[in-house]
């Protein structure tokens, strides 16, 4: 039968599963495994919502083209001459530089020369009126060129031949550019607007799916490298004429003039979004009018876009906001000058691994031993792994994933939960099998130990056998201190006047004890009926059968047990009683009425098996009629209350003196059983119990 541990201490299987687990988990989290993307990026998103950019002073106004400019001037598209007056009335308050946020691939189908090729049937005078007109073109592209404005340009999947137009880009080294967003094609304005552009800006955001979170700060058409319109706008504001592309140490960056901004290796930035400002607009109307406030436009980067319903699709951020694409460049043109773009340290990664590899080995620690402070812990470390990731934000605006981490902990605890639980149930079905092995043994014990006491208790004499018997009584008790005892007693006569009677005490208690105390019982007991008792010896011969014993029970003695005895044999008729003594308490002898306990201490010698061919010789005494004659074991005088405290020979004494004169034999032994019961007050007894009680009452009892 295998023993079986507590869980806590077989944690083997659950930690190496575990440790294999965490490996995993932590590579995946080092490599940026895609899988965990979606995670990753919902992470980042809720950072912003929990902190939002806090926009100081607004350096880009979007004057934009909205549902009251509509309702004021007109449906869209406006003629191309009243955009130009929109350029030339923003351009009276000194912007900084003018991004125009609108593409116009095609003519201006209101221009004059095209009304007039759509009106075949006009006269003379309408005719010559409508040519005297300047093309609407060409009023906006020499408004475009005034103003110095900046032209939108969109990357296309598909070749469109539009011819393009871009800022010279220096690259270095060329490789630079080869990780950057490539598109096949593009759109733009027509080139007669194109041509007297100052720049050319891209407004494509990144193709992925979802909200926006990154823009490209320079990407390829069809290997031309362009700008996108923020980046543009301010080298336009800076006068500078050409950008630089550079690849240092594996870092990216675009810079602008003296402004040098850090790019992710495919050239795009994480934009850190504030939630929509009506401040930062100004409405189209009010700057034809001359409504708008002078100052929203003075020194500004202005934006002109549209805003109107149905005119333009609103793109989602990760505030959960739908923002107009225009005010989406106004927000990178913010980060931009502020510098309070969003970064993705390179170390990042390595770093959130080996956060989850130092929480994860002390969860492997602590589950298996304690699974509630696991727990506590486990989720004590998500927390503390996300208020790191918000300080991080919050101070140095890097987005550093604490979800992935926190969900692989969160798996890595229920793995090991499983595991553990699964150990424990499987040990747990192990101690059951042990448990029932055990009640299947201890079940077979209880009942062979039962079979030996009911044995044992057959092996005692009858309480009838001399019940007919007139001259004598007898009385016995025996009570082992577990199933079975050591102790022994027996009595038989030998003829028809002589009665032999022994009790006895083996070294030890339980089983072992009790079979030896069968052996010796029977082996005296055979030894006295096969010796001649002829009268010849001064004890009645009861030495001698000590002698013989002592040899026959010390034969094959293996354990080297030893038994203390008293045997006697007493003549029923005369009343003579002869005794021997090996190493047993003194018997007490109450003579009739109650007069003074004698107890006797001749005829004594050492306990059988230990002195082998000892001479035991014996002695022998007259008995009055009506004496009581009382043997016990040691059970008796060293039984022990709770206290600790002995019972003594001087509260047997005590208790035999109290009985009334004429008291029997089984009166002797109930009074003693009832005052050890009571001392003991029920603690554990320490040894067996025996009480044998003989009370002669004489040949005159017998006649009567």
């Amino acid at each position: 039968m295998s023993a079986v541990g507590p869980v806590g201490g077989r944690g083997g299987r659950a930690r190496l599963a575990g440790a294999v687990a965490l490996a995993a988990l932590a590579a995946a989290v080092w490599l940026q495994a895609p899988w965990a993307e979606p995670l990753r990026t919902a992470w980042f998103d809720t950072q912003q919502r929990l902190l939002p950019r806090r926009v100081g002073t607004l350096s880009a106004t979007v004057v934009e083209i909205d549902q009251r400019s509509l309702a004021t001037i007109g449906q869209w598209p406006w003629p191309r001459t009243r955009l130009a007056e929109l350029l030339r009335a923003i351009d009276r308050a000194k912007p900084a530089a003018i991004g125009v946020n609108v593409l116009m691939p095609e003519p201006d189908a209101l221009s004059p020369e095209r009304l007039l090729a759509n009106l075949p049937g006009a006269g003379p005078a309408l005719a010559a009126a409508l040519q005297a007109l300047p093309a609407n073109d060409a009023v906006l592209a020499a408004s475009v060129e005034d103003a110095r404005a900046v032209l939108a340009v969109a990357g296309m999947p598909s070749a469109t031949g539009i011819r393009l137009r871009a800022v010279p880009v220096a690259v270095r080294p060329a490789a630079a550019a080869e990780p950057l967003l490539r598109y096949v094609g593009a759109v733009a304005s027509i080139d007669e607007l194109n041509r007297r552009a100052a720049g050319w800006g891209l407004i494509s955001a990144d193709p992925a799916a979802g909200p926006v979170r990154r823009i490209p700060l320079l990407a390829s058409i069809d290997g031309t490298l362009v700008p996108t319109l923020a980046v543009e706008l301010l080298r336009v504001a800076a006068g500078v004429p050409a950008l630089r592309l550079e690849a240092t140490g594996g870092s990216l960056s675009l810079s602008i003039g003296d402004l040098r901004l850090p790019l992710e290796p495919d050239g795009q930035l994480r934009v850190y979004f504030s939630g929509h400002l009506p401040e930062r607009f100004v409405s189209a109307v009010d700057v034809l009018e001359g409504r708008a406030d002078p100052a929203a436009l003075h020194r500004q980067l202005v934006l002109v876009g549209l805003t109107g319903i149905g005119l333009h699709e609103y793109l989602e951020t990760p505030l959960g906001q739908r923002l107009a694409g225009v005010e989406i460049q106004a927000q990178l043109l913010e980060n931009l000058i502020d510098g309070t773009w969003l970064a993705r340290p390179a170390w990042a990664p390595l770093a959130e691994a080996l956060a989850l590899l130092l929480v994860g080995a002390a969860l492997l620690w602590l589950t298996p031993r304690a699974r509630p402070i696991a727990a506590a812990a486990a989720l004590g470390s998500v927390a503390l792994l996300g208020a790191a990731s918000l300080a991080a934000f919050r101070s140095q605006r890097w987005l550093l994933d604490a979800a992935t981490p926190a969900a692989s902990l969160l798996l890595l605890f229920g793995l090991l939960l499983v595991l553990t639980l699964a150990e424990a149930t499987r040990q747990r079905r192990a101690l059951q099998r042990v448990v029932q092995a055990q009640r299947e043994q201890a079940a077979r014990v209880a009942g062979e130990l039962e079979a030996a006491r009911q044995i044992q208790n057959a092996a005692l004499p009858p309480p009838e056998r001399l019940r007919g018997d007139r001259r004598v009584e007898v009385a016995a008790l025996l009570a082992p201190a577990r199933e079975v005892g050591g102790d022994l007693y027996d009595y038989f006569m030998l003829d028809d006047r002589r009665l032999f009677f022994l009790i006895g005490d083996v070294a030890g208690k339980g089983l072992s004890a009790s079979i030896f105390m069968a052996v010796s019982k029977a082996l005296v007991k055979s030894v006295t009926l096969r010796m001649p008792l002829d009268g010849a010896d001064a004890d009645g011969g009861v030495g001698r059968i000590l002698r013989a014993a002592n040899a026959e029970v010390a034969r094959d003695n293996a354990k080297s047990l030893f038994v203390t005895a008293f045997a006697a044999i007493v003549d029923l008729d005369r009343g003579e009683l002869c005794y021997c003594n090996a190493g047993h308490d003194n018997p007490y002898l109450r003579p009739p009425g109650g007069a003074a306990m004698a107890r006797l201490e001749d005829g004594d010698g050492p306990p059988l098996c230990v002195v082998p061919d000892f001479p035991y010789e014996g002695a022998c005494r007259p008995l009055q009629a009506g004496s009581l004659l009382v043997l016990m074991t040691d059970g008796v005088a060293e039984a022990r209350n709770a206290a600790g405290e002995l019972y003594g020979a001087e509260r047997v004494q005590r208790v035999l003196r109290a009985l009334p004169a004429g008291a029997t034999a089984a009166r002797a032994v109930q009074a003693l059983r009832d005052d050890v019961a009571s001392f003991v007050a029920g603690a554990e007894p320490a040894d067996d119990l025996t009480v044998l009680a003989l009370r002669w009452l004489g040949p005159a009892a017998a006649a009567a």
